[in-house]
């Protein structure tokens, strides 16, 4: 089953945010986590949200930023200032990124013009103030297990996306929290972001491919259950075998990573849904992809 709007994903896991922009609330017996960073004008939404199922805010621990692009972590100040008593979780190499003055203007500004076009500037102008910086309290590793009550969180090192993803899997839901790292899911297709290192990613996908995974959750356009979720990953590494394949053909073709940006860019756009990204975004991560592919040849 596919799950794109908010709501409880299993007794344990409940999806806040919006269809495009998701974070989870995991629910061990007395102590929560909130897993992603999502884009700051969904605040108002997890807020509501919150309420709405009646969460217990004083028991969320821990907050873990799967990855520092800016729509993954542009709530973490401000549920960091309304519960000063979380760790905020991530990699050594997100909070290396996070510590550059250059990284938190890009995610400050970049959340600042989304939120402006949602409307939210207008609605409270607190929730998108700028901030120079998120602290990471808590650095994580591959294979480290993170506690969240009597629920477990196994942490994988997945790069390619980025250089500091990580997924987090959680046995007893046999579920998985993979960020970007797992593809972006639209609908029936599965766009492959492999931004970063083509070669890291496709490597990543079969690595989580390896865990038994019921309940798979995406960080845009929800999460799959059951047979959604037992073969995303499958199709997901079908679907980087095929991107891969397309934008080889297409440099080949024409021998310029610019031209072969565009012509990629252009396709996707067709199915790509309204509204998720500016087109200058989803071109700037084909662009890299087209160009790690042309670098290594």
């Amino acid at each position: 089953m596919i799950v794109e709007k908010p709501g409880f994903v299993t007794d344990r896991i409940l999806f806040l945010g919006r269809k495009e922009s998701c974070v989870y609330l995991l629910k061990g017996a007395e102590e929560f986590a909130l897993l992603g960073g999502g884009l700051a004008y969904i605040i108002p939404d997890i807020i509501k949200q919150l309420k709405n199922f009646n969460i217990e805010e004083k028991k969320i621990k821990r907050i873990i930023i799967l990855h520092s692009h800016f729509d993954h972590c542009g709530i973490v100040s401000f549920f960091k200032r309304r519960w000063p008593w979380v760790s905020i979780t991530a990699s050594a190499r997100a909070k290396e990124l996070l510590n550059k003055p250059e990284v938190m203007e890009s995610i400050s500004s970049l959340n600042q013009i989304l939120s402006t076009e949602h409307g939210l500037v207008k609605q409270d102008k607190d929730i998108v103030a700028e901030y120079d910086r998120i602290n990471i309290d808590d650095v994580v590793k591959e294979g480290d297990i993170l506690s969240c009550d009597d629920l477990s969180m196994e942490v994988m090192e997945v790069p390619g996306h980025s250089s500091c993803s990580i997924a987090i899997y959680v046995p007893q839901e046999k579920a998985i929290f993979a960020s970007d790292s797992g593809g972006i899911p639209f609908g029936g297709k599965i766009f492959t972001a492999a931004n970063s290192n083509f070669d890291k990613y496709q490597e990543s996908l079969q690595k989580m491919a390896l865990y038994e995974i019921e309940v798979y959750l995406a960080e845009h356009f929800g999460a799959r259950t059951g047979s959604d979720g037992r073969h995303f990953l499958r199709k997901s590494i079908d679907a980087a075998i095929e991107t891969r394949n397309i934008i080889e053909a297409s440099y080949t073709k024409t021998k310029d990573i610019k031209k072969s940006t565009k012509e990629i860019t252009d396709t996707v756009m067709e199915w790509m849904p309204e509204g998720f990204m500016p087109k200058e975004i989803i071109s700037m991560v084909i662009g890299q992809m087209v160009r790690f592919i042309a670098e290594s040849k």
